[in-house]
This record gives structure tokens, sequence and C-alpha cells, in this order.
């Protein structure tokens, strides 16, 4: 009897794009690794599908144990002589961290070049918007997904872009080096936290804790620079206020006689922004902000040149932006500052229905963006003082977690292996600020644990980073993290590149880095 073979997705490596690479740039090895990758790239995809599928939600722990497996798996599979999951235990702000897994891959070259990963995803929040179940990793075309509809195929699923669509097509990449090359031209240390949607808590005791398992690295691979982020929860109780309900919750009928700590708490909010919420009023905010140098100033009204506003508040699913000048609104979402509400609880929080309840406790959550040259035990003071000036000392302020700024420099190996990919794929010249900056490619902008690993000057004063040279790629298109309807470009379109282009980006910026010494490395590391 026959073998069934199992039936194949019929992915298309180039899909319908008009952006190629230049292959006569190429040298036979890669030419090598990227025919391996159009060859197998169904099996790439339903890869990815398969990370896709285990959930791995850091802020329930649902999946996570079962993903750090997996990572581990996937390292075992690579042929890394070292791999381990580590337990990180309870963390510095009170919390136990999610595993860190980490690997080593000694393939007896001269660079070593490490590898970031997060594991870890969002929660699914709003589960009926979505056009196909969130862990299913179902492919839909673009129409369907609600973006470009010229695109044929688009991977929908929680993680897709952020990160488990980019992470796949690394190991895809390193894979198909591996299998087309019979070795790597690089030495690769992974490192791959389940935290980074819970400030990175884990992969803070883990670098700190174990720094000698880095010194053999030249560089990162991950992203670049990084604006800080910090979370707080704001807590009014009646307990501390000494009025309303004073033990736990209480019947709502007695509003009518009976001061609320729920109402209180809105009002306290409403304190510390301006009426729109876009302005937070907490004295001495934004003191210390480091002015743009010249290049950051020109980076960011180049940027703004290239800006549709409208097109741009679609993609992201909002109505408009707060400024309707594009180098406003690039210049806030860049380099900018921010007080958000994510989120508030207390009291009956069943949808529908009723349930009359005076609620005793109230806590919302708060993320905190800042720039250099801010820190974020300066903007804890300053919370704290506004509090007790705006009359609220009995809120208790709960700090989470911290995400200090780190810069990127643009004049060192790995950032210019990226360069000459992008010269060899037909994108556009990098923006690249002079000098070190929290300022990268806009794809890229938002915050990370870079602080952690950079060589250049980072926001934490108590933190000692690796020293390591750092950049990330700009192949792969994906969007809606943290939305509904998360995504990433399985075959492309026009300029658009899809899965295969992107894992044959990651093949090219390694392939580069091995080949390339313009910058010491190790001992003469700058």
């Amino acid at each position: 009897m026959a073998t069934q073979t199992k039936p194949k997705l019929g992915i298309r490596p180039y899909g319908d794009e008009t952006q190629k690479i230049d292959l006569s740039k190429e040298p036979e090895d890669l030419k090598k690794v990227f025919k391996y990758i159009d060859d197998h790239i169904d099996d790439h995809v339903e890869a990815f599908q398969k990370m896709i599928q285990q959930p791995s939600i850091s802020n329930s722990g649902e999946g996570i144990p079962e993903t750090a497996e997996m990572v581990k798996g996937m390292f075992d599979r690579l042929g890394c002589q070292e791999s381990k999951v580590y337990d990180m235990g309870m963390t510095e702000w009170g919390q136990p961290g999610n595993p860190v897994v980490y690997a080593h891959c000694d393939e007896g070259q001269p660079k070593t070049l490490v590898v970031y990963w997060m594991y870890d995803t969002m929660p699914v929040t709003q589960p009926d918007l979505w056009v196909a179940p969130p862990f299913e990793g179902r492919i839909v075309d673009g129409k369907t997904a609600g973006i470009d509809p010229a695109i044929k195929k688009v991977l929908v699923g929680r993680g897709a872009t952020n990160t488990k669509g980019p992470e796949i097509t690394q190991y895809n990449a390193i894979m198909s080096m591996k299998e087309a090359l019979g070795k790597l031209p690089v030495n690769l240390i992974f490192v791959a936290e389940g935290d980074e949607e819970r400030m990175s808590m884990g992969l803070r005791k883990f670098v700190t804790s174990h720094p000698e398992l880095f010194k053999d690295a030249d560089a990162m691979l991950g992203g670049g620079g990084s604006e800080g982020l910090m979370y707080v929860e704001l807590t009014t109780s009646g307990t501390k206020w000494g009025r309303g309900p004073t033990v736990s919750d209480i019947h709502g009928i007695f509003k009518r006689s009976v001061d609320s700590p729920a109402w209180r708490h809105i009002q306290m909010l409403a304190s510390l922004t301006s009426k729109d919420g876009n302005t937070p009023m907490i004295d001495g905010f934004n003191d210390g902000i480091a002015p743009l140098n010249a290049s950051e100033q020109k980076l960011l009204e180049n940027a703004a040149k290239k800006v549709d506003l409208k097109k741009t508040a679609e993609n992201i699913g909002v109505a408009r932006f707060i400024a309707d000048d594009p180098l406003k609104m690039t210049m806030m979402s860049r380099h900018g500052t921010a007080f958000n509400l994510d989120g508030i609880w207390g009291g009956n929080m069943y949808a529908n229905g009723s349930g009359a309840i005076l609620p005793n406790k109230i806590t919302s959550k708060h993320s905190i963006r800042y720039i250099p040259n801010m820190h974020s035990a300066d903007i804890l003071k300053k919370l704290r003082a506004q509090l007790d000036k705006n009359g609220y000392k009995d809120v208790d302020i709960h700090f989470v977690g911290d995400q200090p700024w780190s810069k990127m420099s643009y004049d060192t190996d790995i950032a210019h292996s990226v360069d000459q990919m992008s010269a060899h794929f037909g994108l556009p010249p990098r923006e690249r600020a002079d000098g070190d900056s929290i300022l990268m490619d806009s794809a890229g902008a938002g915050a990370w644990p870079g602080y952690l690993f950079t060589n250049a000057e980072q926001g934490d004063p108590n933190i000692k980073p690796l020293g390591l040279p750092i950049a990330g790629a700009r192949v792969g298109t994906g969007g809606r993290a943290h939305a509904a309807n998360e995504y990433y470009v399985i075959e492309g379109a026009g300029k658009t590149l899809g899965m295969a282009a992107a894992e044959k980006s990651i093949a090219e910026i390694i392939y580069n880095f091995a080949h390339t010494t313009t910058v010491p490395t190790k001992s003469g590391r700058k």
C-alpha cells in the first residue's frame, strides 16, 4: 500500500514581489543557502505555525514551561553543544521570573554572534475580533487580514510579529546555512527569555548573574537603540483612605451614604494628566531630557517626509493621531514620553448583567515611556511627590519593573553587515544618526532589554552591560502587535517582502558579519 504524502502548503518563495535581490553581488555560498530556503519554504512556514500553536503568555504563565522546552529542542536540533533551560526563581522586583533558554553553538569560527529571542507573548484580550483563532496559525489573504489585498498569504496569530515570526525566520535561516554549507560561518550564542512582556525580569537576573556565558561574544543580533519603559500600579483603597468600605467590597446600595474609593481613584488619575490625557501633569516629569543632536533631528525630519498619516493610522487601527503634522507625530512616536493607562480593575468586573457593588479597592496599571537622560527612580519620586501634592497620600504605588533606555552605534561590524545586506536587497539606505543614539529604523522603534547587552551609554547606573555592538534586521513585515489579528507576511507583493526574503536577509547578515572586520573585537572591543 502506497504511503500518502502530506499535502504541501504551496508557498511561493517570491510571491508577487517586484523588489529583487541582486544575486550578482551574492557569493556562491549564499546562493546555495537561498536555494535551500526556496526549496524548503513550506516546511519553514509549518514550523512557524507550530510555534504559534503553542501558547506562551508570560502574564498568565500559560504554556511558558512547554514553550521553553520547545525552544531548547530547536537549539538541540541545530546542533548546539550546550543548551539549558534556566529556572530564574524570584527576581529583584518580587515576582518569579520565567525560564531563560541558553544555548552555545561552537562552530570553531573566529567570531561569535549572540542572538536574542523572546518566546513569550501578550494575552488575547478580544478573541471575538480575530478573523481566525489566535493560536491556530491560519494562513489567510491580505484582504481577510485587513491589510493590502495584493498580498496573497499572511499568517494570523498571537505572536506572529511579536516576535515568533521574526525569530522563526532567524532559526530557519541559520538551519538553512548549516544544511547548505555543512557548518555555520560564526559561532552562535542564543538567549531566549520568557518575560519580555513582564519587563524582562528573568532575563535581567540571568544576564547579571551569568556574564561569563557571554564572554566569547563579539556582537548581538537583536534590536537596536531602545527607549526606556517602566510600569507602576496605583491602588486606592478604603482601608488606606479611611473612608468608604475598609474590609471588602460592599453592596452598591450603600453608595447613597458611603464614600467611593473607585470615584476617588478616577479623580486621582484625572489629576495626573491634562484633560485630553496626553500630557503628564507631574512636576518635573520631562526634566533632564537630552536634546537631539543635529543628525538625530535630521533623521526624524527625513522620516517625517515619508509619513502618510492616514495610511499609518489605518495600519495600526486608530482613527487619527494626536498631531496632524507628520513631523510632530514622528517626534512624538520616536523621541517622546508617555504616561499611559494600560488597565484598571476592581469591583464588578463581569460583562453584561448587573450586581450592585461598591468596591473597597481599585488598581490601575501604567506604562511610562521615557528617553535619555531620564531615569525611572527619578520619575518614581516625582510621581509620589505629585500624588502627595494633589492630596492623594493614601494612594499606593507598586513599582512593577523597568527597562531603561539604551543607545547603539551604526559604526560597527554588525551594523555594517545589515547595511550591506540592505544594498543587495535593493532597500533604501538606513536612517542613521551620528554617534550613539536610541534612534534606529522606525520599524524597530520601541523598548526592548538592550540595556543589558549594549556597548553604548545606557540608562541604569546599577547595571554593567555586556559591551556588545548590536543591530537588527530590516526585512520581514508584520503588524498589530498586542492587538487583534496580529499578522506576519508569508508571501510578499510589490516592495513588501515575504518570509523567504526575510530568511535570506538573516543568512546574509550573518555571512557578512563573519567576513567583515573593520572594528576590533573581543579584547579590542569598542
